[in-house]
């Protein structure tokens, strides 16, 4: 199945979201990204056991400084789906395109 999604949409693969480092996330903000989300495994099925539910928790805290700084912070989400939910992953990034559209471009310029 070859899968439908956004053109906007930069996938960056890692070994297990838990790789995923607050600074990353933020970094992509800073360097000028509208949006930024995290797709993991289904909470409770991650090989790494707990990767997913820490970044839950680094995203839900990234949302936070986002709203002490005075951004919108549903520019930032996490979204759990297993591998074989190829259909899904490419809604979730509609729906995350287009709720980045409606929020407009970063008010972070370089």
């Amino acid at each position: 199945m070859r899968l439908n999604y956004p053109s906007e949409v930069k996938v960056l693969q890692v070994p297990c979201t838990g790789r995923v480092d607050i600074l990353h996330l933020l970094k992509a903000i800073e360097d000028g990204a509208d949006g930024v989300y995290v797709a993991g495994c289904l909470e409770g099925e991650c090989h790494f056991l707990t990767g997913n539910i820490k970044t839950k928790k680094k995203v839900i805290y990234v949302k936070k400084i986002l709203e002490e700084i005075g951004m919108n912070p549903d520019r930032v989400e996490m979204y759990n789906l297993s591998s074989a939910q190829g259909g899904r992953f490419a809604e979730i990034a509609h729906e995350m395109t287009e709720k980045i559209h409606k929020l407009g471009p970063t008010p972070i310029k370089k």
